[in-house]
This record gives C-alpha cells, structure tokens and sequence, in this order.
C-alpha cells in the first residue's frame, strides 16, 4: 500500500471518524454496503479507529478504508 496514498485517504477520513455515533454501522453493515457497491469476498484487515478492508472489484483486489459512518474511500 502506497504511505502517501494512505496518508491522503486517512486525511479525508479523519474528520469524519471524530464523528462517531451512536449510529456507527456494524461490521454486517459495512460488509452489505461494500457489495452494493459492487464489490465481493470483502474482509476485514486488522487497523486502527477506521476499518480497512480487502475486497475484489472487476477481478482486482482493492483495499478499502471504512469510516464508522459508512463513508468509504478506495485506495488506488
């Protein structure tokens, strides 16, 4: 994974995971929402406050960032 590219991504997100609520999507939810969103064999990958995924699009593995709100942002 590129730094820069998972500074930028953290960057974007950060603000948004201060923002915790008590409607923070779970595990389940993420996973449901990834793929609506087209992607399969989605897996949680070990991080911090926000949640990093795994997930195959098109054939390619990608690898995501989740924040607790359901906001996500794919890494190039």
């Amino acid at each position: 994974m590129n730094p820069q590219k998972l500074c930028l991504a953290l960057c974007l997100l950060a603000p948004l995971g201060a923002l915790q609520t008590a409607s923070a999507l779970t595990l389940e939810e993420i996973k449901a929402k990834l793929e609506a969103a087209g992607f399969s064999q989605v897996r949680e990958v070990p991080s911090g406050k926000i949640k990093a995924f795994k997930a195959t699009k098109d054939g390619k593995v990608r690898s995501i960032l989740v924040d607790s709100t359901g906001y996500f942002q794919e890494l190039q």
